[in-house]
């Protein structure tokens, strides 16, 4: 297993070794590299200058944190064998690898049913088609269908390695420092116990501080009113680029976007999701962002405006609110634009739309973050917690929102 060591040159972490052989072989396929072409925030740039990393770089992140999980655990008397040890490994450094360019705008638009979870899944199981089942162990642990379970729980709960690395890394390139969190101190205070991951109660304060760390980026971040703004303009324009195609007017698109617009995508159908497959692999951001390129000048007046609010950076306009937004007032915009315009109602609720989003920062009803204290009993972190403030994180949040384009009215 540790017969070749390969060192990379981490931003966040610095010198970081991969160990497993396999894992690099899988990290040098067209697949894998494919990430580096998919930025970690999408659009998030716009506002935070520097979030340009890429998925790539995460997950390589991710394995180096599971590394240092696993190391943690040997080092607590937990048995991981090699083949554990390289399977986990994997399954986490392929997590995202069913990500899409700008993921969730692409989940939404023009591909159905299908969430890059589904499609990660779908991409390993081809990698282990191509490494003739060395990924066996690893599906089963990423699927959750491998007996040891807190493996899975390391990759995907609400403390795994994956959350580590992109809170620890967003929170690196965006410069928001309350994102910074005590990744060593949480590794170090893991250890398993009746087949979960527990951590000892003296390192509970730096798992508050992941909590609180979580709840900040969210809000500062993730859900920032402006790249809300950036992040719903590229659904849009998506939308109607594919309105404007289907009505059969001329539109530039890339070779691998195109196959997208041509085709309802439908990856359930066993007989169509080889090719669908194939397309969705050869795509990254290079394609939409081209095509937003060409799009500002196209004659659709709607899908120029939109792809303009993207590249010269007008962002639209977002405000918030804990109430839903009145019919009336969504009204009143909808006419002052219209009339702005000169568009039809089919055409300015691309420029001027609402929605809700909900986030929730603990979720003690799906799994639990289990502290264990000097007498071996286990509780919910929350319980643990003397902190009032984690109760809380423990509500779901909902905003409504009401978007337009950034002009003086």
């Amino acid at each position: 297993m540790r017969d070749k060591q390969i060192i990379l040159n981490d931003p966040v972490y610095g010198f970081i070794t991969i160990q497993c052989p396999l894992v690099f072989e899988l990290v040098n396929h067209p697949y894998f590299q494919r990430l580096r072409r998919i930025k970690q925030l999408g659009l998030t740039y716009l506002v935070f200058p520097g979030a340009l990393h890429t998925r790539f770089q995460h997950a390589i992140g991710a394995v180096h944190l599971m590394q240092e999980a696993l190391e943690s655990l040997r080092s607590r008397g937990v048995n991981i064998s090699c083949e554990e040890y390289e399977a986990a490994c994997i399954a986490i450094l392929l997590h995202d690898v069913g990500h899409g360019p700008f993921s969730h705008a692409l989940e939404r638009s023009i591909i159905n049913n299908v969430d890059h979870e589904d499609l990660s899944l779908m991409i390993m199981e081809k990698l282990n088609q191509a490494f003739d089942g060395r990924l066996s162990l690893a599906l089963r642990i990423f699927t959750d269908n491998y007996e040891r379970r807190f493996f899975h729980e390391l990759i995907s709960s609400q403390l795994d390695v994956d959350r580590l690395d992109y809170l620890n890394r967003d929170s690196f390139f965006t410069s928001v420092a309350e994102g910074v969190i005590g990744v060593d101190r949480i590794l170090k205070m893991m250890s398993v116990k009746n087949d979960q991951v527990v951590y000892d109660e003296k390192g509970i304060y730096s798992i508050e501080n992941f909590l609180i760390a979580r709840r900040s980026m969210y809000w500062q971040v993730y859900l920032h009113k402006a790249v809300l703004g950036a992040e719903h303009a590229l659904l849009k324009v998506l939308l109607r680029a594919k309105q404007i195609f289907k009505a059969g007017e001329s539109l530039f698109l890339t070779t691998a976007l195109r196959y997208f617009f041509e085709n309802e995508i439908n990856l359930m159908d066993i007989s169509k999701r080889e090719a669908a497959l194939n397309a969705f692999i050869a795509l990254d951001d290079y394609d939409v962002m081209t095509c937003i390129k060409e799009w500002v000048h196209h004659s659709d007046k709607v899908l120029s405006i939109l792809c303009d609010t993207i590249m010269s950076r007008r962002l639209f306009k977002v405000e918030i609110s804990s109430q839903p937004i009145s019919e009336e007032y969504i009204q009143q915009v909808r006419d002052h634009y219209k009339k702005m315009y000169g568009l039809k109602a089919e055409g300015i609720e691309f420029l001027v739309f609402t929605g809700a989003t909900t986030t929730r920062t603990y979720n003690s009803e799906e799994n639990t973050i289990n502290i264990m204290n000097k007498a071996g009993e286990v509780t919910d972190v929350v319980e643990a917690s003397d902190q009032f403030n984690l109760a809380l994180l423990s509500r779901p949040v909902k905003k409504y929102y009401i978007c337009y384009p950034k002009i003086k009215r």
